[in-house]
């Protein structure tokens, strides 16, 4: 969070694809957000909805019970519940899993190399919007959060009539990095799945003399005559010519 004049603050929610960017005036209370496609009004004209959604379950993780307890009750005014409150991120994945909350919420001075890692493993098995609140500005800090999964970084106090629009980002930022990486798995499977084909044919080619097309007609022919997906049968037609070696 970078400071300007008049009680201005910058918190930026580093992404993949786009810079997020959150201009909250302290003083005035105004929040504009910005993504640079599209813009985001947050309004809250009932405290129970979000985004469109009912109420939003919160996990919140911290081991200073005196310095949670402000959020605690900023969350609750805004219409969230509370659903959980976790001293430490230790076996976070589990608890999450078990709990399943909308959003995971950390306030940390900053954030260990533990708690980074088992962030990491919860992104990896249980991935849930995070928001990390902490005092610890320093860049590279920021980089490893943001690698590990953490949506919103924010540096400092913040006001608690701009929780809701912060919470909000790191929601519409977690679904944004979200759709990127399923669409990364689909080509990546879709890669997979071309390449177990090609290798099919290549074996048929190779046994029966077949050119590329007459290799391809006989696998599809073969998959509608069993009722199988292309890839399976050219998966058996590999498992058998490796058993005949």
């Amino acid at each position: 969070m970078h400071e300007h004049g008049n009680g201005a603050f910058h918190i930026e929610l580093l992404g993949a694809r786009c810079r997020v960017y959150l201009f909250i005036f302290i003083m005035n209370h105004k929040v504009n957000l910005s993504f640079n496609k599209w813009h985001v009004n947050c309004l809250n004209n009932n405290e129970n909805v979000l985004f469109g959604f009912a109420m939003l379950f919160v996990m919140l993780v911290d081991d200073d019970l005196a310095r949670t307890a402000p959020l605690k009750q900023s969350l609750t005014n805004a219409g969230y519940k509370v659903i959980a409150h976790l001293s430490t991120t230790e076996n976070l994945d589990v608890a999450v899993r078990e709990m399943q909350p909308d959003i995971v919420i950390i306030d940390t001075d900053s954030p260990s190399r533990d708690t980074l890692e088992n962030l990491c493993v919860m992104n990896e098995t249980v991935p849930k919007p995070i928001v990390m609140f902490t005092h610890d500005g320093d860049i590279q800090k920021m980089r490893e959060a943001t690698k590990v999964g953490v949506s919103a970084y924010v540096v400092g106090n913040l006001a608690s009539d701009s929780l809701m629009p912060v919470i909000n980002a790191a929601i519409v930022r977690f679904e944004e990095v979200k759709l990127l990486r399923d669409e990364l798995d689909q080509t990546r499977l879709k890669l997979a799945e071309r390449k177990v084909l090609e290798k099919a044919k290549g074996l048929l080619m190779k046994e029966h003399s077949f050119d590329e097309d007459h290799a391809y007609a006989m696998l599809r022919s073969m998959a509608m005559t069993q009722s199988k997906r292309m890839v399976v049968l050219a998966s058996e037609v590999i498992e058998a010519a490796t058993k005949q070696l």
